[in-house]
């Protein structure tokens, strides 16, 4: 099942990259924040339908004991929202997703893992995938600057500071999801559902500390009532965070690549729905991370 749990993952997560891009504006300065702010409420509100449904009790202990799996991943995540404010095009997600590849590396040697020559092939070929999708996407975008005439805002264009937030959210969420693997996989400190539930009340946390600052400090106008982007993305984090834990419970080494695949999910929907082109070359690449996804679909069965 952690096969079918990671693909529903890396859909859901794929789907939500999509509305974090249209819900990152960049002329408003707290965009990140209210993007944080309804993704934190609507991981609460499904956490506590979780316990209702499933009549799961909770323990806040828990939240303690996996704030340093929470800590990195909600971190990792604002930094996301913060840097695709930055970036013109759609090349955040395949940078920030080089994070898989990471993770697999590391968790191999803390535990010294053995892998089949079909899991080891996957783990290449998405990472492959991946890494060239941000290269292509970095290319392009050089490409379409040099071609355009106009004065671009320097603040949109590729460079060092635009580059730093996914190469950031690629590192922090390597250090998250290895703290996971640890915690869920390798030495079981926590079960699935005590760390679903401190993880989305972790968020749910955070969520009421910024509303109140934006709201009551900042006195700035929010309505989380006609937030329909946001909500959507948010909507699609959460889904896919419930299957992701499960899918790093049974395998955590294999799971971290694949998930990251997610790129090219949000790098097709934000072709169909902005309305832009695949060249022949993200044909290729998006190809090849499918055939990676297969490769260790096919090698988890055997």
């Amino acid at each position: 099942m952690w096969f079918l749990f990671a693909l529903l993952t890396t859909l859901s997560w794929g789907v939500a990259d999509l509305f974090y891009k249209k819900g990152a504006d960049s002329k408003d300065k707290y965009s990140t924040m209210k993007i944080g702010i309804m993704v934190g409420l609507v991981m609460g509100l499904h956490a506590i339908l979780y316990m209702l449904i499933e009549g799961i009790t909770f323990n806040p202990l828990d939240m303690v004991k996996y704030l340093p799996v929470s800590f990195f991943y909600i971190l990792s995540m604002l930094i996301g929202y913060l840097g695709l404010r930055y970036i013109e095009l759609s090349i955040s997600s395949p940078v920030q997703n080089s994070s898989g590849a990471i993770t697999a590396i590391v968790l191999i040697i803390l535990f010294n893992k053995m892998l089949s020559a079909l899991e080891i092939a996957g783990i290449v070929v998405i990472t492959a995938g991946v890494i060239g999708l941000a290269i292509l996407e970095k290319r392009l975008q050089t490409a379409a600057l040099k071609a355009d005439n106009t004065k671009v805002n320097p603040k949109y264009q590729i460079g060092v500071l635009a580059i730093t937030f996914p190469i950031l959210y690629a590192v922090l969420d390597a250090i998250g999801t290895i703290a996971d693997g640890i915690y869920l996989d390798e030495l079981s400190l926590i079960s699935e559902d005590a760390a679903l539930l401190a993880y989305e009340f972790t968020w749910l946390l955070y969520a009421i500390i910024a509303l109140i600052y934006l709201t009551v400090i900042k006195r700035q106008k929010f309505n989380i009532f006609k937030e329909p982007i946001r909500t959507s993305a948010a909507v699609f984090e959460t889904a896919g965070q419930f299957f992701y834990v499960f899918a790093m419970s049974s395998n955590a080494v294999v799971t971290a690549p694949l998930i990251a695949s997610y790129s090219i999910v949000s790098v097709i929907l934000s072709r169909i729905f902005l309305k832009e082109k695949l060249s022949k070359q993200h044909y290729i690449l998006i190809i090849l991370v499918m055939i990676g996804i297969a490769v260790l679909g096919i090698a988890g069965e055997l």
